[in-house]
C-alpha cells in the first residue's frame, strides 16, 4: 500500500468519525480529515 492510500485511508477514517455525534476536545476531526485528504492529494507533487 502506498503512502497516499494510507493518507487517503486516514482521512476517510477522520472524516467518518467526524460524523458521528461524539464530542472532540479540542480539535475539529473534520478539518483533521481534510488537511489528510488534502495531503493526499498532494502527495506526488511533495515527494517528487
Amino acid at each position: 500500500m502506498s503512502t497516499q492510500a494510507v493518507l487517503y485511508l486516514i482521512a476517510i477514517i477522520l472524516l467518518a468519525v467526524a460524523a458521528l455525534p461524539v464530542p472532540s476536545r479540542g480539535f475539529n476531526l473534520a478539518i483533521l480529515g481534510a488537511a489528510f485528504a488534502l495531503l493526499a492529494y498532494a502527495w506526488p507533487v511533495i515527494s517528487a
